[in-house]
């Protein structure tokens, strides 16, 4: 099944409407409290009045840079990095998707991703370097690098046209841990980031909420503090295996600064085992649809 980011979004609205719960948008000055004790409380402002939200337990869901994983204390919490020495160019455009299917391409000019939202909208990734900016790229240098990269029974059929989007995303690997400080729980990018490569953000954060939510309701219906003690344990394992294949794909398919010859003879190699070896296929196609919870 796929589930669309977008759809996602629209659903999770549309549920919380439904449950007449409310959304505050654009708050600032978010500090969450003591949260080693067993009366923690979020305080923030909304249009310029102080609020406060008493709870027991608090999601970190803000993203990377939100407040939620800087609130554990730098003695406390361990980071795992990453940087990767290349970024993705991507441009949104109202053409019609170059083929059904995503096509992964690695060439010796860079990697490249076709993808599509629906018929009439598709989106492009080029692989650039880590100092590319986007007024570099004109729409014209975009399509002509594309059709380099791919293969020509897709390039000799590309619809191209005007962007209407057009960013480049860096790549990186970042892992906290521990997932759960007091009455803390991070889920998500507050926790860790994957590369784009595998297409593992989104469901990774999915299954954080997975581990909370069961945790949260063996809590309250059953008084058994098992499962959200043992949050972070369940959720960093299954992260790291999500961690490793992100690492994996983005090895195989990307072209690095520092590769030697020798190491372009191994990608191509993998790549080839990859093709023709049902064995492997079989693990990149449970790791790429998604490891059980």
């Amino acid at each position: 099944m796929v589930y669309g980011q977008t759809e996602v979004t629209r659903d999770l609205y549309e549920a919380r409407e439904y449950a007449n719960g409310e959304i505050e948008f654009q708050i600032e000055n978010v500090v969450l409290n003591d949260l080693k004790t067993n009366s923690p409380f979020v305080t923030y402002e909304n249009d310029g009045q102080s609020e406060r939200i008493d709870c027991e337990f608090i999601a970190g869901c803000d993203g990377f840079r939100g407040v939620s994983r800087k609130s554990i204390p730098e003695e406390v919490r361990t980071e795992y990095e990453k940087t990767y020495p290349f970024g993705w160019l991507g441009l949104l455009s109202h053409s019609p998707p170059v083929d059904h299917e995503l096509i992964y391409s690695n060439s010796d000019r860079g990697f490249a991703l076709c993808s599509m939202r629906n018929e009439n909208l598709s989106r492009y990734y080029l692989q650039c370097t880590a100092t590319d900016k986007v007024e570099d790229w004109s729409d014209e240098a975009f399509w002509t690098e594309l059709r380099r990269r791919i293969p020509e029974e897709f390039s000799d059929k590309l619809v191209t046209g005007p962007s209407i989007e057009k960013s480049i995303a860096p790549l990186r690997s970042f892992v906290t841990e521990p997932m759960r400080w007091g009455a803390l729980f991070l889920c998500g990018d507050a926790a860790h980031i994957v590369p784009p490569t595998g297409a593992k953000g989104l469901n990774t954060a999915a299954s954080d909420i997975h581990y909370l939510y069961n945790g949260l309701k063996q809590y309250y219906e059953e008084r058994d503090p098992e499962g959200i003690d043992r949050y972070s344990e369940k959720a960093l394992a299954r992260v790291w295996k999500v961690e490793r294949f992100s690492w994996w794909f983005s090895i195989l398919m990307h072209q690095f600064p520092s590769d030697t010859p020798f190491e372009r003879k191994m990608q191509i190699a993998e790549l080839a085992f990859l093709r023709d070896n049902e064995s492997a296929q079989k693990v990149m196609a449970q790791n790429y649809v998604g490891l059980p919870y």
